[in-house]
C-alpha cells in the first residue's frame, strides 16, 4: 500500500507567491484628487507616493510633461513637494495653476504614479448676489434663492439670512435649506412689511457679500392649482452623506404633498425625513438610488416633479495578487476587483506606463478588469497599477512582479526496482520551476492514464515545489518498463526515467517506428516486460550493436545513436529477445550557410553580398529578406539578385540612405530551413535642416530654439548655453527634431545658445544664435481694498513693469475711464527705475464709485491687470415710511433702510406732528435701535390728521428726512347703547325690533350698522346670544326676526357699530313668540277594541317643547280599512297626527247576505246561490240554507250548511211541481246573522236557463287578472254568450290572448287596463229561456297629477299648495313632493301623508330658485307627476351702497377698499372678488378677500391710474362694481387724469382686434339665417296652400242640412302642423309672435263676411324651449313660475337645457244666432254629448276662432301636466276650477293635447281600435316633436231655467295604428268620408276608455260607473248652432242621478214627445248613471241652481299639456 504524505494539507497554488523583500512602494494619501486654493494664498502639495528604501519622487503634468520650476511661481522640493507661490492676477497661466497633476515613485521594485490630481488656483474678481422678489398667498410657502453668478457658483456660499437687517435662525416659520434657500412657511400679511437679504461668503478668499433687499407680496387666498416653487433635479450623491430633495408648492387649498420612489408611495423608513423643505435621506445606501416623485395635490388640480437619484459608492480596487516573484515564460494574471457604482472605465499601467495589449499581454473582461501574460519576459517585470475611474473619481492598487529564469529541474525521483506481481508500488517525482510545472506520466512512452490499475495525483507545496505520484496497488507483467516523469512549464521541461520490473515470463511490447533528426543524438528503447532476463542486444542488418563509436547500449536495453548521420544511421533495427522488428530511416541533411559580414558603406558606391551553403541535401532554394520582407529585384529597389545551385549574390549598383536595413539570406531544403542575417549600414554626415536664428522669448511663455539636422545614424544633437551645456530638466528639453524647447522662458535664459550636431560620420556641424528675453507688463503692486468718503478726493495707485514702452489704462467696472472727457477723473504717470507708477484721482468720490477699478498694463509682450474695490461712504438714505396700522389712538409705522450708505445704521429718530402745525411744534422719537424696522406712535387724538418724518443715522451723518406721510386715526367704538328698544312679537316663529340710534355725542363716527344679539331664555338653552347684522338706515331702526322657536321667549340686545367696532350693548329686554300648532303628536297611542263598533283610545301628552303653546284639547282620527285594501273616510283630520294605529273591533252577528237566488235544476232539485253579507262585522265561518214548503204542514224549515267559500248550494229530494221558500243566513263566532230575503221556486223537468251569478260591481287594480263569474243551469245545458256595451251598440267579446271564456261560463281578463273598464253582459240561453246579468268592472289606476302651486316663500323656505286630481278609483295613500335647485337634476324626496294639502319647504338657499314637482300614489301605485314648477326663495344678489365711498384710503402704494358699502341683498355675501390693473395694462391681478369691513391693496405703482372690479357673491348671485383710481406720487400729491385721446386711441385698437372677428362671425351666421329663411318661406307655402284646400274643401262639401243619425259624416279637421307659431293676421297685417314664421293662416274673402273684422285665424306654436315675446298676446306658458309676471323672466330664463317644453293657446268662442249660418268658416272638433234619454252622442260642431280677451286670467289659471293624458279629466278640473259660479255664456276654452315621439315610435294617431266606434278625427303622420289640438266646446250661449240642459264632455284622442288615420290631410275630404261611413271606420273617434252607455231596458247599473246620461236639449242646443246636425232621441223623462247624478227638469215638450216614440221603457224606469268621483258632474243640484242665477260673462282657461 502506498501512503498519502502529510503534504496534501497544504493549499494548492497556481503560481509561487513570495514576498518581493524589504523593497517596497506605497501611497501616502491615494484620495486626494482635487486642490483649489486662493491665488493669494499659494499651495504646498506632497506627493502622495512613497517607497522604501527612499524613491526618487517626480511630478507631471496629466499630459506627461516633466514638472519644472519657475520662480516665484512654482517649484518641486527635494522631498517631493509640489509649492505653488501666490500670485496676481496678471500673473495667471492656465498651464500651471488649473491643470492635471500627478507624482511617481520609483525605486528597484518598480515605479508606481499617484490618480490625477486637478489644481485650480481662484483668484479674486468681483461679482455680486441677487434675490428676486416674492409672490405668495396667505397661508402658503413663500421660496427665497439667493441667485449667484455661475462664474463663482462653485466657490460661494450661503451663510444666513437677514430680515430687515436682523439674521434670521431657523425657527417657526423660518427655514434654511442645506443649499441656501430660505422658506418661509405660512406666510402672514405681517411678511410683506419686512426685507430679506442672503449673506454669501467665499470659500477661498473669505469675502463676504450682501444681496439686495427683496419684498415678498402676500395676497389673500384664491383657489388655484398647486404651482411648484422649488424643485429637484437629477444628480449623483456619494454613498453615506445626506441630501436634501427640495418640493415646494403654493395654491389653495393648501396642497398635500406626496413622495414617491419609483413610482411607489415612499415606505417608512428612520433615514427618510419628510420636511417642509422637501425630503431628507440621511445615511445614503446604495438601494436609495431610483426615480424620486413629488406630487402636490389640491381640490383643484395636481403637480409633479421628478428626479432620479444616484447614490455613488466611493471606487475601491482591489488588485491581485499584490506581489509575485515568477520566472521567465509564465503565464500572469491579475485580477482587478472594482467595489462602488457601476459604469466606471479600467486602465493599467506598468511603471507608469500605459499597458498596450501585443502578443504576450490581453486585456481581457467585461470591464478589462483582467489582464493576462503569457510567455512573460524579464522585460515584464516591474510595477502593474489598475485604475478605476468614473466621472473625475479615480481609484488604483499596484502589484511588483518579479520575473526569474523559471526552467524545470527534477529534484526529487524514484529508481529502478523489482516487484513481484501483486505487489503495491508508489512512484514518486518532485520538480521546482517558475511558473510551477505540471508533471505527466508514461511508460514505454506511453502515457499513464488514470484508471483502475493507476492511481495519481499531484500537488505544488508553498516553496514552490511540484510533487507527482504513481501508485500501482495490483501490478502485473505488463505494469512493467521504463517509467518517465517529465515536467513542464513555459519555460522549459526536464525528464526523469527509471525501469520498473515485474517478475514474470519477460516479452517485448510492440515495437513503434521512429524519425530521427541528422546530426542529433537518439534515443531506441526496447520495450521489455517481464522479470528476469538474461540480456538485451540490438541488432542492425543481422550485426550486432555497437559497430562504432557513436552507438551505445546501455544495461537496461536503450540504444543511443549519437550525431544521427543520414545513409550511415538509416534501417532496422532488432532486439536480441525482440519478435517485430523496427526500422530505422537515415535523417535528411539540412543547408549550412557559410557565414558573412556586410561592410559599412556610403551613399552612391557599389555593393556585392555574396551568400553560399556548404553542405545540405539538395534541391536547396535561396532568398533574400530586408527587414523581414522578401526583396523583389528591380529598378524599383535598386536591387539585383543572382542565384545559382547553392549560391546567391545580392548586388547594389549604386547605394542610397534607403537601402540601410538587416539583410537575411536564408536557405531550405526538406531537412530544414536555416538562415543568415546581417546589417547595412549606409553613414550620412549630419546636415542642418533648419538653423537656428536670434529670437525673442517673453517672459512666462514658452519658447523653442529651432535647430533640426538630418544624418544617419541620426546625428545627437547638444545645446550650449553661454558655452556651457544645457541641462535637461522638465522646464528645458530637447525635441525630437534637435530644437530646444524652454516651456517657461526665465530672465536668466537670454543670452548666447550653440547647436551642435555629429553622427560619427565626417565632422561635426554647429551653429550659435542670441536669445532676448522681454518682459511683459504686469502690475506688481495695487491696493485690493480702499474707502472713500463721499465728496471727496480719492486717489488709487497703481505700479507696474516690464518691457518698455508700457501703457496703463483704468477701467470703471467694464468701462474704460477717459480723463480727457471725464473732469472728474484725472490720470498721472510716474517712472521709478524700470517700473511705472499710475495714480487715477477722482474728484470728488460718487455714489456710483463704489464699484470695482481695475488698472491695466499693456506693452508689446503682454498685458497685466489689478483690481481694486472701491467703497464709497456716505450719509444714509432716508428710510421708505410707511403705515403698517392706525388705531384710533395709536399707529404702528414701519420702515425699510433701503442704501444704508456703506455704513452700518447706528440709530434712527421719528419726528410727527398735527398736519397743521409747523415742524417747529414736533413731537420726536429718538435714538431708535437700527435692529428694529418698526414703531408705536402712541397717545394720540382719534379722527386727526398726523404729519410723520424720520432719519436714519450711520457714522457719516445723518440723512435726509424721508418722504413726509399723512395719517388719519380711526374712529372709536361708540360709547352708548342704541335706545328705546322695543319687541313686538309677530308670529309664532318672529319679533319685531325696534329702536333708535345712540346719543350723537356718543356715536364717535358714523354709525354704519346695527348687531342684534337674541337668545332663548328657557330650560335646555345654551345662553349664547346669536348675531345678525344690518345696514343703519337712519335714526329710528326696525328689524324682524325670524326662524324663532314656537312659544319660545327671547331676550333681546341691540349695539351700534361704526368702522372702529361695535359698542355697548342695550339692555336686554325679553318677549316670547306667539303660539302655534303641536308639532309632535300624541305619545304611546293604544287603541283597545270594546265592541263590535266601539274602541277605546289612550294617549300621553307630546314632550312640552312641541306644544308651541297652551293645550287646548285633542282630536281622534280614525277611518275604517276594508278587507280588500280600500281606506274608508277619515274624520277629524289635524295637521298633527300620531303614528297610524291599527286595531281590529270585535266581531258580532253578521249582517243579511247581499242577495240569493235559487233555480230549478231537475225534477227533483233546485240551485241556491247568494252574495256574501254587506257587512260580515266578523270572519263569516258558515253559511246556513233554509227551505220550507208553504201548506206543507212541517213546522220548521229545513236547514243546510256550507263552508264559507262556497255561495252556492244544490237541494235534492224535492217534490216536482211543489213551490218552496228559500233563504240564507251567514253565521260568525258571535252566531247567526239576519236572514237573506225568501225566494220562491218550484222542481221542474224542463228548466229554462238561469244564471247563478249575480251581477254589480267589479273592483280591480290594472295590470292584474280578473274573472268574471257566469254560472248557470237550465234543462238543456244552457249556451253563454258575453258582450261589453260600447257607445251604440252591445259588442261581442272576442276570445283572443287577453280574453277568455271559461266551460262555466266566466270571463277572464288578463292584464287588464283603464280601457277594459265597462259593464259586461252575460247571456245563457237554451231553448225554454235566456237569462243574463250585466257586471260593471272598473279598473282602479294610479291617481292623477295633482295641480300644485306655490302659498308663500321666504328666505330660506318654500310653502306649496296643491289640490289632488282624481284618485284613479282607489283612496290615495300619499304624496311625494321632489325637489332641487333650478340648474341641477339632483332631486329629493319628501313623502307627506294623504290628509296634507299644503307642506313647507325649510332649510333652503337664499335666494335660489327650486324646482318642485308632485306626485300622488294609491293602493296601484304612483301617479303621474305634476307640472314642475319653480319658486324662489327671498333674497337677491349683493349691490353696493352709491351713498358709500368705495375707497377709504389711498396713498403712493396702498388704496383702502370700503367692504362695508355692499348689502347682502338679503343673503349673507360669501365671496369677494377683486380685480385691479394699471390703467393701459391687459394683466388683472386678482384677490380674494373676506367679507370684513376694509381691505388694503398694497405693491401698487406710485403715481399711476388703476382699474378696479369688485364682485360680491351669495347664494341668490353675484353682483359687481367698477372703479377708477390714482395713486399719489411719492410727495403725496395727485396726479392729472390720463390723456383721454390717448386712451380713446388705444380703445380703439383694442375695439378693433376684438371686434373684427365678431364682425366676420356674425356676417356668416346672418349668412346662414338668411338661407335658413329662405328656406323655411318655401316650406311655409306649401304648408298654407295645403291648409287652405282642407278648410275650403270642408266648407264646400259639408251638408248643412242633412241630420246626422249616429256618427257625424262631416269632416272633422285636425291640424298638426310641425314647427310653427301663433300667426295673428287681419286686414291691417300679420302680426307674428315668436321666431319660426310657419303658420296656417286662412285667408279667403268669405271669412270676413260672416266673423268680427278683428277675428283671425290661429297657428299652433310649439318646439321651442322658451317662447320669446316680441308682440300679440300669446306668452310663453311652459316655465310660468306662481306669483309671476311670465314677460318679466324671459330674459332671465331664455333656454332650458334639462328639458323640452311645449306650449299652444287656442281660444275659442261659441258663435251667436247670426252666426250660425257662417259655419263654413269655422274649425272642427269632436264633442261627446249627454242627455237624459241615456244616448250620449257622439257629434262634430263649429266654432269660430277669436283672440281672448281675458288674457291676463288664462295665463295666471295655467294648468301644465307632463303627458297628453285623458282630456275628460282635464277639463273636469277646468270646470271645477271654474267653480261653475259665473254664467258659461260665451265662455273660452284652451285644450291642448300633445302627442311627442321619437324617431322611431309609429306614427301617431288618434281613435280606437274598436270597428263600431264612430269615425276618428283626421290626422297626418307624426314626428318627433309634433303635438295635435283639440279645441273644447263653450256653454250653450242661451240659457232657459225650464229647459234641460246639455253638458258637453271633450272626447281625449288616443293614438292607434291605422293606416287610413295617416292620410295625408289633402284626401281628408267630405265626400271621401262619407265613401267610408258605410264601411267599418277605420280611426273611430271614441276610446274605450270613454266606452258609451246605451239606452238598456230593464237594466239595473252599479252606482259606482263611471258615468253618467243626462236629458238632451233641442236641436238647437244639442248642435250649438250647427244646423246640419240632428238631434238623437231617447226616452223622455228625468235622469235619476243615485249618489252622484244631477237632475235637470225639461222644458221642451216637443223634445219630450220626440224622445218618448223611440223609448224601450215604457213604465217610465229611472235610468242610472255614474260619474267621476272628481268630475265636475259630482255637483249637487243647488250647485247648478247657483248656476242658473249666474250672471252672464266670459271665463277664458288654458291648459297645457306637456
Amino acid at each position: 500500500m502506498w501512503l498519502v504524505t502529510l503534504l496534501l494539507l497544504y493549499s494548492l497554488q497556481e503560481v509561487h507567491s513570495e514576498d518581493v523583500g524589504s523593497t517596497r512602494l506605497y501611497f501616502v494619501n491615494a484620495s486626494l484628487q482635487r486642490l483649489t486654493y486662493s491665488s493669494s494664498v499659494g499651495v504646498s502639495l506632497p506627493c502622495p507616493a512613497g517607497g522604501t528604501p527612499t524613491a526618487i519622487l517626480r511630478w507631471y503634468l496629466a499630459t506627461g510633461d516633466d514638472i519644472y520650476d519657475v520662480p516665484h511661481i512654482r517649484h518641486v522640493h527635494a522631498n517631493g513637494t509640489l509649492q505653488l507661490y501666490p500670485f496676481s492676477p496678471s500673473a495667471f497661466n492656465s498651464y500651471i495653476h488649473d491643470n492635471d497633476y500627478f507624482c511617481t515613485a520609483e525605486n528597484q521594485a518598480g515605479k508606481i504614479r499617484s490618480p490625477n490630481i486637478r489644481v485650480k488656483a481662484v483668484f479674486r474678481e468681483p461679482y455680486t448676489v441677487r434675490v428676486a422678489d416674492q409672490r405668495s398667498m396667505r397661508g402658503n410657502v413663500a421660496v427665497f434663492k439667493c441667485l449667484i453668478p455661475t462664474a463663482v457658483q462653485e466657490y460661494v456660499s450661503v451663510v444666513s439670512w437677514e430680515r430687515d437687517t436682523v439674521s434670521i435662525i431657523p425657527a417657526n416659520r423660518f427655514f434654511l435649506t442645506s443649499f441656501g434657500a430660505l422658506y418661509i412657511s405660512d406666510v402672514q400679511k405681517e411678511d410683506a412689511l419686512s426685507t430679506y437679504r442672503c449673506i454669501t461668503k467665499h470659500k477661498y478668499s473669505g469675502e463676504t457679500r450682501q444681496s439686495n433687499g427683496a419684498r415678498l407680496s402676500v395676497m389673500d387666498p384664491t383657489e388655484s392649482s398647486p404651482s411648484i416653487l422649488d424643485s429637484f433635479l437629477a444628480g449623483e450623491v456619494r454613498a453615506g452623506l445626506s441630501v436634501e430633495l427640495p418640493c415646494i408648492a403654493a395654491g389653495y387649498p393648501s396642497p398635500t404633498v406626496r413622495w414617491l420612489k419609483d413610482g411607489r408611495p415612499l415606505p417608512s423608513d428612520a433615514h427618510w425625513t419628510r420636511r417642509l423643505t422637501g425630503l431628507t435621506i440621511s445615511d445614503l445606501r446604495q438601494e436609495d438610488s431610483g426615480s424620486y416623485a413629488c406630487e402636490v395635490t389640491n381640490s383643484f388640480g395636481s403637480k409633479e416633479v421628478s428626479g432620479a437619484l444616484y447614490v455613488i459608492d466611493p471606487l475601491r480596487v482591489t488588485l491581485s495578487p499584490k506581489s509575485l516573484k515568477t520566472g521567465i515564460s509564465s503565464t500572469l494574471f491579475f485580477t482587478c476587483a472594482v467595489e462602488g457604482s457601476p459604469e466606471y472605465t479600467v486602465a493599467w499601467y506598468r511603471n507608469t506606463d500605459p499597458i498596450i495589449p501585443d502578443q504576450h499581454i490581453s486585456i481581457q473582461g467585461p470591464h478589462n478588469d483582467t489582464l493576462q501574460i503569457t510567455a512573460a519576459q524579464k522585460s515584464h517585470s516591474g510595477a502593474y497599477q489598475c485604475f478605476a475611474s468614473r466621472k473625475g473619481h479615480t481609484a488604483q492598487d499596484f502589484s511588483i512582479i518579479l520575473l526569474e529564469d523559471g526552467t524545470p529541474r527534477i529534484v526529487s525521483s524514484f529508481s529502478e526496482r523489482v516487484v513481484a506481481p501483486g505487489e503495491p508500488f508508489s512512484l514518486m517525482c518532485g520538480a521546482k520551476g517558475a511558473p510551477p510545472p505540471s508533471i505527466t506520466w508514461t511508460l514505454d512512452d506511453e502515457p499513464v492514464v488514470r484508471d483502475s490499475a493507476y492511481k495519481t495525483s499531484q500537488y505544488t507545496l508553498s516553496d514552490g515545489l511540484t510533487v507527482s505520484h504513481v501508485n500501482v496497488s495490483s501490478p502485473a507483467i505488463r505494469d512493467g518498463g521504463v517509467y518517465r516523469c517529465a515536467a513542464r512549464n513555459s519555460a522549459g521541461s526536464a525528464e526523469y526515467q527509471a525501469r520498473i520490473n515485474v517478475r514474470g515470463s519477460p516479452r517485448i511490447r510492440e515495437m513503434r517506428d521512429i524519425t530521427a533528426v541528422a546530426g542529433r543524438n537518439t534515443f531506441i528503447t526496447c520495450r521489455v516486460i517481464g522479470y528476469p532476463y538474461y540480456s538485451i542486444k540490438w541488432f542492425k542488418d543481422g550485426m550486432l550493436l555497437p559497430d562504432n563509436h557513436r552507438q551505445v547500449v546501455y544495461e537496461n536495453g536503450t540504444l543511443r545513436l549519437s550525431d544521427v548521420q543520414k545513409g550511415m544511421d538509416e534501417g532496422t533495427y532488432l532486439c536480441s529477445v525482440l519478435i517485430q522488428p523496427q526500422t530505422l530511416h537515415r535523417p535528411d541533411l539540412p543547408p549550412l550557410i557559410q557565414p558573412f559580414d556586410i561592410p559599412s558603406t556610403s551613399v552612391g558606391k557599389l555593393m556585392y553580398i555574396a551568400c553560399v551553403v556548404s553542405s545540405g541535401d539538395m534541391p536547396i532554394r535561396i532568398t533574400w529578406h530586408k527587414d523581414g520582407q522578401l526583396i523583389v529585384p528591380g529598378s524599383a529597389s535598386g536591387v539585383g539578385i543572382e542565384t545559382k545551385e547553392f549560391m546567391s549574390s545580392l548586388q547594389i549598383s549604386k547605394v542610397t540612405l534607403k537601402h540601410n536595413g538587416n539583410y537575411t539570406c536564408i536557405a531550405s531544403n526538406a531537412a530544414a530551413t536555416v538562415s543568415w542575417e546581417r546589417q547595412l549600414i549606409v553613414t550620412v554626415p549630419p546636415r542642418f535642416v533648419v538653423q537656428p536664428n536670434n529670437q525673442d522669448g517673453i517672459y512666462g511663455k514658452a519658447g523653442v530654439l529651432n535647430c533640426s539636422v538630418e544624418g544617419y545614424p541620426p546625428p545627437k544633437v547638444m545645446w550650449k548655453h553661454q558655452y556651457h551645456t544645457v541641462p535637461l530638466t522638465g522646464r528645458i528639453q530637447i525635441m525630437g527634431n534637435g530644437s530646444l524647447l524652454i516651456r517657461h522662458v526665465l530672465e536668466d535664459d537670454r543670452g548666447y545658445y550653440l547647436c551642435q550636431a555629429s553622427n560619427g560620420v565626417g565632422s561635426d556641424i554647429s551653429k550659435s544664435m542670441v536669445l532676448t528675453v522681454k518682459i511683459p507688463a504686469m502690475i506688481t503692486s495695487h491696493p485690493n481694498t480702499t474707502m472713500a468718503i463721499k465728496g471727496q478726493v480719492k486717489e488709487l495707485n497703481c505700479t507696474a513693469r516690464g518691457e518698455q514702452p508700457i501703457i496703463i489704462r483704468w477701467e470703471r467696472g467694464d468701462t474704460v475711464i477717459d480723463a480727457e472727457r471725464n473732469p472728474r477723473y484725472s490720470i498721472t504717470i510716474n517712472k521709478k527705475g524700470d517700473e511705472v507708477i499710475s495714480t487715477l484721482k477722482l474728484k470728488p468720490a460718487e455714489r456710483g464709485d463704489s464699484v470695482f477699478f481695475s488698472c491695466h498694463a499693456i506693452n508689446s509682450y503682454g498685458e497685466g491687470r489689478g483690481l481694486i474695490q472701491l467703497t464709497v461712504q456716505e450719509p444714509p438714505d432716508p428710510p421708505e415710511l410707511e403705515v403698517r396700522e392706525v388705531k384710533d389712538r395709536s399707529m404702528n409705522l414701519r420702515w425699510i433702510q433701503r442704501f444704508d450708505g456703506n455704513s452700518i445704521i447706528t440709530s434712527y429718530d421719528i419726528e410727527y406732528k398735527n398736519k397743521s402745525d409747523t415742524w417747529d411744534h414736533k413731537y420726536t422719537t429718538r435714538n431708535i435701535s437700527p435692529t428694529n424696522n418698526q414703531a408705536n406712535i402712541v397717545e394720540l387724538h382719534p379722527a386727526c390728521v398726523y404729519s410723520i418724518r424720520m432719519y436714519s443715522f450711520n457714522k457719516i451723518g445723518r440723512s435726509q428726512p424721508s418722504k413726509e406721510l399723512t395719517i388719519s386715526t380711526e374712529e372709536a367704538q361708540p360709547d352708548g347703547p342704541p335706545m328705546d328698544v322695543i319687541l313686538q312679537p309677530m308670529t309664532s316663529q318672529s319679533i319685531r325690533v325696534t329702536w333708535r340710534a345712540p346719543r350723537k355725542e356718543l356715536q364717535n363716527g358714523v354709525i354704519r350698522g346695527y348687531q342684534i344679539g337674541y337668545r332663548e331664555n328657557g330650560p335646555g338653552s345654551n345662553g349664547q346670544y346669536s348675531i345678525v347684522e344690518m345696514k343703519a338706515t337712519g335714526d329710528s331702526e326696525v328689524y324682524t326676526l325670524d326662524n324663532l322657536k314656537k312659544f319660545a321667549q327671547y331676550g333681546v340686545v341691540v349695539q351700534a357699530f361704526n368702522r372702529a367696532g361695535t359698542g355697548p350693548s342695550s339692555t336686554e329686554i325679553n318677549a316670547t313668540t306667539l303660539e302655534d300648532v303641536p308639532s309632535q303628536p300624541p305619545q304611546n297611542v293604544r287603541a283597545i277594541s270594546v265592541t263590535s263598533d266601539e274602541a277605546v283610545i289612550t294617549w300621553a301628552e307630546p314632550p312640552r317643547l312641541t306644544l308651541h303653546g297652551v293645550l287646548k284639547g285633542y282630536r281622534v282620527v280614525f277611518w275604517s280599512l276594508f278587507p280588500d285594501g280600500e281606506w274608508g273616510e277619515m274624520q277629524n283630520i289635524t295637521n298633527n297626527s300620531s303614528n297610524v294605529l291599527y286595531i281590529q273591533t270585535r266581531e258580532d252577528l253578521p249582517g243579511p247576505p247581499a242577495g240569493i237566488k235559487a233555480v230549478p235544476s231537475s225534477p227533483s232539485s233546485v240551485v241556491v246561490s247568494w252574495l256574501p253579507p254587506h257587512k260580515p262585522n266578523g270572519v263569516i265561518r258558515k253559511y246556513t240554507i233554509y227551505c220550507s214548503s208553504p201548506g206543507s204542514g212541517q213546522p220548521a224549515p229545513s236547514e243546510y250548511e256550507t263552508n264559507p267559500e262556497m255561495l252556492f248550494y244544490r237541494i235534492t229530494h224535492l217534490t216536482r211541481g211543489k213551490q218552496y221558500l228559500i233563504w240564507a243566513a251567514a253565521v260568525t263566532t258571535a252566531g247567526r246573522g239576519n236572514i237573506s230575503e225568501k225566494v220562491t221556486v218550484e222542481p221542474a223537468g224542463k228548466a229554462p236557463a238561469k244564471i247563478l251569478s249575480f251581477g254589480g260591481t267589479v273592483t280591480t287594480p290594472w295590470m292584474k287578472e280578473i274573472c268574471l263569474p257566469c254560472s248557470s243551469v237550465g234543462e238543456p245545458t244552457p249556451t253563454f254568450k258575453w258582450t261589453k256595451d260600447s257607445e251604440y251598440t252591445a259588442i261581442p267579446v272576442t276570445v283572443d290572448g287577453q280574453r277568455q271564456i271559461l266551460s262555466n261560463g266566466s270571463l277572464v281578463l288578463r292584464s287588464v287596463k283603464a280601457e277594459d273598464s265597462g259593464y259586461y253582459t252575460c247571456t245563457a240561453t237554451n231553448t225554454l229561456g235566456f237569462d243574463t246579468i250585466i257586471v260593471n268592472l272598473l279598473v282602479q289606476v294610479p291617481p292623477d297629477q295633482p295641480r300644485l302651486t306655490v302659498s308663500t316663500t321666504s328666505t330660506s323656505s318654500i310653502t306649496l299648495a296643491w289640490i289632488p286630481g282624481d284618485n284613479g278609483g282607489s283612496s290615495i295613500r300619499g304624496f311625494v313632493l321632489q325637489y332641487s335647485v333650478d340648474n341641477t337634476e339632483e332631486w329629493r324626496d319628501v313623502f307627506i301623508t294623504s290628509t296634507e294639502r299644503s307642506f313647507r319647504l325649510d332649510n333652503l338657499r337664499c335666494g335660489t330658485w327650486y324646482k318642485v314637482k308632485l306626485a300622488a300614489k294609491n293602493s296601484v301605485g304612483s301617479g303621474r307627476i305634476s307640472e314642475i314648477i319653480e319658486a324662489k326663495t327671498h333674497g337677491r344678489e349683493p349691490a353696493f351702497n352709491k351713498e358709500q365711498p368705495l375707497l377709504t384710503h389711498i396713498n403712493s402704494t396702498h388704496a383702502g377698499l370700503n367692504l362695508q358699502g355692499w348689502t347682502s341683498g338679503g343673503c349673507p355675501i360669501t365671496a369677494l372678488l377683486l380685480d385691479f390693473r394699471p390703467k393701459g395694462t391687459w394683466a388683472w391681478q386678482s384677490l380674494k378677500a373676506n367679507a370684513t369691513a376694509q381691505l388694503f391693496l398694497s405693491e401698487l405703482r406710485e403715481a399711476t391710474w388703476y382699474e378696479l372690479k369688485m364682485k360680491a357673491c351669495n347664494s341668490a348671485g353675484c353682483g359687481n362694481q367698477s372703479s377708477q383710481f390714482a395713486t399719489t406720487d411719492y410727495d403725496g400729491s395727485t396726479i392729472p387724469p390720463i390723456n383721454s385721446a390717448q386712451e380713446d386711441r388705444d380703445d380703439v385698437k383694442k375695439l378693433f382686434s376684438i371686434g373684427s372677428p365678431v364682425i366676420l362671425v356674425t356676417l356668416g351666421v346672418a349668412l346662414l339665417f338668411i338661407i335658413r329663411k329662405k328656406r323655411k318661406e318655401k316650406r311655409l307655402k306649401r304648408l298654407r296652400e295645403c291648409f287652405l284646400f282642407c278648410v275650403l274643401s270642408s266648407k264646400n262639401n259639408r251638408s248643412m242640412d242633412t241630420p246626422v243619425k249616429g256618427p257625424p259624416q262631416g269632416p272633422r279637421l285636425h291640424i298638426d302642423i310641425p314647427r310653427v307659431q301663433l300667426l295673428i293676421e287681419d286686414k291691417e297685417g300679420i302680426k307674428q309672435i315668436g321666431e319660426d314664421k310657419a303658420a296656417a293662416p286662412v285667408t279667403d274673402s268669405e271669412f270676413s263676411q260672416s266673423v268680427n273684422p278683428q277675428s283671425f285665424c290661429t297657428g299652433v306654436s310649439l318646439h321651442h324651449p322658451a317662447l320669446i315675446q316680441n308682440t300679440g298676446p300669446l306668452i310663453d306658458m311652459s316655465d310660468i313660475r306662481p306669483g309671476t309676471n311670465p314677460v318679466s323672466r324671459k330674459s332671465v330664463k331664455s333656454a332650458h337645457s334639462s328639458r323640452n317644453r311645449y306650449s299652444s293657446q287656442w281660444t275659442l268662442s261659441r258663435p251667436g244666432q247670426s252666426q250660425s249660418t257662417a259655419s263654413a268658416r269655422t274649425l272642427t272638433s269632436d264633442w261627446r254629448t249627454m242627455g237624459s234619454h241615456g244616448i250620449t252622442a257622439t257629434e262634430s260642431d263649429s266654432y269660430s276662432a277669436s283672440l281672448s280677451q281675458d288674457t291676463d286670467k288664462g295665463r295666471n289659471s295655467m294648468v301644465s301636466t307632463e303627458s297628453a293624458s285623458s282630456t275628460y279629466e282635464e277639463l273636469a278640473r277646468a270646470y271645477e276650477h271654474a267653480k261653475l259660479e259665473e254664467h258659461l255664456q260665451h265662455a273660452k276654452f284652451t285644450i291642448t293635447e300633445c302627442f311627442i315621439s321619437d324617431s322611431s315610435s309609429d306614427q301617431m294617431t288618434t281613435g280606437t281600435n274598436d270597428p263600431a266606434d264612430s269615425m276618428t278625427s283626421l290626422s297626418t303622420p307624426s314626428e318627433t316633436g309634433l303635438c295635435r289640438f283639440t279645441a273644447s266646446p263653450p256653454k250653450p250661449q242661451d240659457y232657459d231655467r225650464g229647459r234641460p240642459t246639455n253638458v258637453a264632455v271633450p272626447i281625449p284622442h288616443r293614438a292607434n295604428k291605422s293606416e287610413f288615420c295617416n292620410l295625408p290631410l289633402y284626401m281628408k275630404t267630405d265626400p271621401f268620408f262619407r265613401k267610408q261611413a258605410e264601411l267599418h271606420d277605420p280611426c273611430p273617434a271614441v276610446p274605450p276608455r270613454e266606452a258609451s252607455i246605451r239606452s238598456l231596458a230593464q237594466r239595473a247599473y252599479h252606482t259606482q260607473g263611471r258615468h253618467m246620461t243626462l236629458d238632451p236639449s233641442k236641436q238647437q242646443a244639442l248642435t250649438l248652432g250647427h244646423s246640419g246636425l240632428a238631434s238623437l232621441g231617447v226616452s223622455s223623462g228625468t235622469a235619476t242621478l243615485p249618489q252622484r247624478t244631477l237632475t235637470m227638469p225639461s222644458s221642451n215638450p216637443a223634445a219630450t214627445a220626440s224622445t218618448s216614440s223611440t223609448s224601450s221603457n215604457p213604465t217610465g224606469s229611472s235610468t242610472k248613471m255614474g260619474g267621476s268621483r272628481d268630475s265636475l258632474l259630482e255637483n249637487s243640484s243647488s250647485a247648478l241652481g247657483r248656476l242658473q242665477k249666474q250672471g252672464v260673462g266670459a271665463y277664458s282657461k288654458s291648459y297645457t299639456l306637456v
